[in-house]
């Protein structure tokens, strides 16, 4: 087998590995090397061996042939979960694994999903086989466990009742070669079905709605029609739905913005009100103005004060004292008698008087 030790080959295990180093990288669609359905070829004497015996990873130059029999349909993780338990039996374990054809599987279970080819393919990319045996017995014989050279069986321990026999493992277990494995509880390929079935019209109307024809579904015209106008009843409801997303979407962004709207409003009106409070209030710059403006008015408007004289020096030098001094000649008399000019004859006189 490419890329694996040759069990029993002492000589050929370096050479093997420096083959596996050296080798390309193969491609995605091809099998993993683990899965070659090649056989291991066990070159040394075959001697049945105990159970006590494989799980101490004796005996020496070769492992423990564990075979696994199934039909494997819609391989699942139950499947492989119960591979792994086989593989992992022993320290050094060979596992085999029997697919019964559809032959045998429509003849004794009933009809099957995938075909034999398909099922056959699935168990190549299972990580823990490592030989893969086309076609297996429904029963198990003597000869076929001499010719794959098959320690011990494993399966699940209910008795499987068929082909009128009450259990098809029974002369296995009676031989001390069966070893059981656990199921896991909550899959199995009639699980899977059985969610098909209770499932159909779903199915039937993706399927419809993928490009399928009504024939490849086995669906009737009336049907076909049905499922037809289904489908286009759930996309208009997936139309109306996006719409009152988006329609919910749509008010929830205007309401955002109204509360932003209505939140700088506030700011601007507390702004402009303090700013009015700034200019006019009892306090504000334009009552200072005003009042700045009204002193200077009233400055403008009230008139000239009399000069003050001081009482040691007299108004008129020269004049004597018993004489009250006449006013100056640009003052103007309030006496309706004379005016300015009858003013001015009086300081005239006065003037001539001396």
């Amino acid at each position: 087998m490419v890329g694996r030790r040759r069990h029993g080959g002492r000589g050929s295990g370096r050479g093997q590995e420096q083959v596996h180093r050296g080798a390309p990288r193969r491609a995605l669609t091809q099998p993993a090397i683990f899965s070659s359905k090649k056989s291991c070829e066990c070159l040394a004497q075959r001697r049945r061996v105990t159970f006590e015996q494989a799980c101490r990873g004796t005996p020496a130059g070769r492992p423990v042939r564990v075979y696994a029999d199934g039909i494997f349909d819609l391989f699942h993780s139950g499947h492989a979960r119960a591979l792994m338990q086989a593989k992992n039996l022993f320290p050094n374990c060979y596992l085999i694994v029997g697919v019964c054809s559809d032959e045998l599987t429509h003849k004794y279970k009933g009809f099957t999903v995938m075909t034999e080819e398909e099922r056959y393919d699935a168990l190549t990319h299972c990580r823990y086989v490592d030989e893969v045996v086309r076609d297996a017995p429904w029963t198990i014989t003597r000869d076929f466990l001499e010719k794959h050279q098959i320690d011990f069986v494993t399966h699940d321990d209910i008795p499987y009742s068929s082909a009128g026999s009450e259990d098809v493992y029974k002369h296995i277990k009676e031989a001390g070669m069966f070893i059981p494995t656990q199921r896991t509880e909550g899959i199995s390929t009639s699980d899977i079905i059985t969610r098909i079935v209770r499932d159909y019209d779903v199915y039937a109307r993706r399927n419809l709605q993928r490009g399928y024809t009504a024939k490849e579904l086995n669906v009737s015209y009336i049907y076909e029609k049905k499922y037809r106008l289904q489908n286009q009843v759930d996309r208009m409801k997936e139309k109306v739905k996006t719409v009152e997303e988006r329609s919910k979407d749509f008010v929830n962004r205007v309401e955002e913005k109204s509360h932003d709207l209505i939140l700088k409003w506030e700011e601007k009106s507390r702004e402009f009100i303090g700013n009015f409070l700034q200019l006019f209030g009892p306090d504000g710059a334009w009552r200072q103005m005003f009042q700045e403006q009204s002193g200077r008015m009233l400055q403008a408007l009230s008139p000239y004060q009399s000069p003050s004289t001081s009482p040691s020096v007299s108004p008129t030098r020269g004049r004597s004292p018993s004489r009250s001094p006449s006013p100056p000649s640009h003052w103007v008399s309030s006496s309706p008698k004379g005016g300015i000019f009858s003013s001015m004859s009086e300081g005239d006189n006065d003037d001539n008087d001396k």
